[in-house]
């Protein structure tokens, strides 16, 4: 039953999360966390920085990742299936349709229209996760202790690295990688 639930699952994400992996973010948590309960905040969190990392596409990283944490290697190939699946049959369908209707102007328009709504899915995703990294309790409430001090430190210090000196990103998520682990160890040993 769990891997139907996970191929199902990961089935709706691929089908829906137009705009990259970005995009599909609120629809990965709204199933992932939400719905089955099968990650926390937290461990989605985590579950972003992972897929962030790892090379290949984030829906499909994180489609792996949520199946063997759920049911082994075996669930992380039906997840991904599932992820993967709605992309394969899309892009076949559309690969036709437009060689075959590529100047309509209709078609045109339908693509234009869509910019805006994958702009706000991708903006979502990115407040969600700046949420859940910045407020400890995974909500915008400004008491005391619930407000991660380095991870805002760390978020300051990367937009500045990445906007002013045109940094690699990767390099910028391994240098804030390297030193939070620095300064875990530092804590640790004081």
């Amino acid at each position: 039953m769990i891997y139907l639930q996970l191929f199902l699952s990961f089935l709706q994400i691929g089908a829906f999360s137009f705009g990259g992996g970005y995009a599909a973010m609120p629809l990965i948590q709204s199933q992932v966390v939400d719905l089955h309960g099968w990650l926390t905040m937290k461990e989605f969190t985590d579950l972003v920085t992972i897929a962030e990392m790892t090379p290949g596409p984030i829906a499909v990283n994180s489609a792996t990742f949520v199946g063997t944490q759920i049911a082994g290697p075996l669930g992380a190939v039906i997840a991904t299936l599932g992820c993967i699946l709605p992309s394969c049959i899309f892009v076949t369908a559309l690969a036709y349709i437009y060689m075959k209707y590529r100047k309509m102007s209709m078609l045109q328009g339908i693509l234009g229209s869509l910019r805006p709504a994958v702009v706000a899915m991708i903006a979502k995703a990115g407040l969600t996760i700046l949420i859940s990294a910045v407020f400890l309790s995974g909500a915008v409430k400004f008491a005391a202790g619930n407000v991660s001090v380095r991870a805002v430190i760390w978020f300051v210090i990367a937009v500045v690295l990445l906007r002013k000196k045109k940094m690699n990103p990767i390099l910028v998520m391994v240098l804030c990688g390297v030193f939070e682990t620095i300064c875990v160890l530092v804590m640790k040993w004081i």
